[in-house]
């Protein structure tokens, strides 16, 4: 891994690790853990590298909030202009709340309610990705009881192969998500009947964390193919959006750089002549996260060793949802000789320290997390150069309990 490089935002000094010029010890033990930690410049830094390898085609890069939703990384994205992807209304909330303006907002999701559809119209959201002709049916019957003219683009299901986990693999006919070309077709033949919904983009979303740049092309080329069709039928199409899914390194994977990515799906796409969108979560947020844990009880038995510690699968659930890995260390590294051990705890853990990082975990790890158990939700921080901010206080304990209400009859004693 590459945490002993002074050019990452999580490295080694002296000994202890820090993310940008501050020690994460002293975070954990300043803050509490279980804690979010997340670099700023990193963050920011993926972004501008992305934003400049697509600087020479007409674009938008869109966050896929449901990455990491703290309005402090989303302000972070959104004053550096980038736009959000979002799925849900309580996204749309986040979204407004944090300052992004809603001509940069994608709303996708296959199963949006008509009340959040509404929302997003009155919004003016600039696109609504269509996943069935139920749901463009819907969209026409809201959009003219407001009297609103609804912008969408068709999502494909192009039925390409992403290499990626079963769970997140979203591009391949048997998924829910999206529309068969044909179905496709039928709903732009019959447009003329859509007197408030204007058809001016195509959408597609593969899946996520692909480490392939083959899969992304193939995709591409379907949706350039099927843009091309629906030119020769006289239908204008302004945005081509490509999704996102491009993944990280979590172990051993080799991923395309942003820079590779980027690069390779505008060149594919580019002869079209339109609006190129993008919607990277992971690959921006992922990498730049660091869940700090505290070690409680180390334990063995005739088979294993233990370690415990105070952060649980429901702070970070990928391990146990997607059989996912990432990488561990102490935040203070063990002085002298130290041999490593393996543990229940994925990878070699320095036994001597107080204090462990789950690295990688900035994408699909706060946002992810639950009251399982009736854990309070963990603390979130961000770093900046030499100073931290908490953007997320720990939930409370009463916090457990709003919102819920005991009937009168239980009320009673008796």
């Amino acid at each position: 891994m590459r945490y002993n490089s002074p050019m990452s935002s999580f490295h080694y000094r002296q000994g202890t690790l820090h993310c940008e010029d501050v020690p994460l010890a002293h975070i954990a033990r300043a803050v509490g853990t279980p804690c979010y930690v997340y670099s700023y410049s990193a963050i920011r830094e993926r972004y501008l590298r992305l934003d400049r390898a697509l600087s020479g085609v007409p674009h938008l890069i869109c966050y896929a909030m449901k990455a990491c939703s703290n309005q402090a990384i989303l302000r972070t994205l959104i004053r550096e202009g980038a736009g959000l992807e979002i799925v849900a209304g309580g996204e749309l909330y986040r979204a407004l709340a944090a300052g992004a303006d809603p001509r940069k907002i994608i709303y996708a999701g296959v199963g949006k309610r008509t009340d959040e559809i509404a929302n997003a119209l009155r919004s003016d959201v600039l696109l609504l990705n269509v996943e069935s002709a139920q749901e463009m049916k819907a969209i026409e019957g809201i959009a003219a009881g407001l009297g609103k003219q609804a912008h969408v683009a068709l999502r494909l299901n192009p039925d390409v192969d992403p290499a990626t986990h079963p769970y997140i693999a979203t591009g391949l006919r048997q998924a829910k998500f999206g529309m068969e070309v044909g179905e496709a077709r039928r709903l732009v033949r019959g447009r003329q009947r859509l007197a408030h919904v204007e058809i001016v983009g195509v959408h597609v979303h593969i899946g996520s964390q692909i480490t392939q740049l083959a899969p992304f092309i193939e995709a591409t080329q379907r949706v350039v193919a099927f843009v091309r069709s629906l030119q020769a039928e006289g239908l204008t199409i302004r945005y081509v959006n490509l999704g996102g899914g491009l993944g990280i390194a979590y172990q051993d994977e080799r991923p395309p750089s942003l820079e590779e990515w980027a690069t390779a799906l505008a060149e594919v796409a580019a002869s079209l002549g339109r609006t190129l969108i993008l919607e990277p979560g992971r690959a921006l947020v992922g990498e730049a996260g660091a869940l700090l844990t505290q070690v409680l009880y180390t334990k063995q038995n005739t088979a294993r060793r233990f370690v415990v510690v105070d952060a649980a699968m429901n702070d970070l659930i990928r391990p146990s949802l997607y059989d996912a890995y990432h990488p561990i260390l102490p935040l203070e590294k063990a002085r002298g000789q130290a041999t490593p051990v393996r543990v229940d705890v994925v990878g070699p853990v320095c036994e001597s320290s107080d204090f462990l990082a789950v690295m990688n975990a900035g994408a699909y790890g706060f946002s992810m997390a639950s009251n399982y158990n009736s854990r309070p939700l963990a603390a979130e921080v961000l770093v900046r150069d030499n100073t931290y901010f908490l953007i997320r206080e720990r939930q409370a304990l009463e916090d457990l309990i709003r919102g819920e209400h005991v009937p009168t009859f239980l009320r009673d004693e008796g």
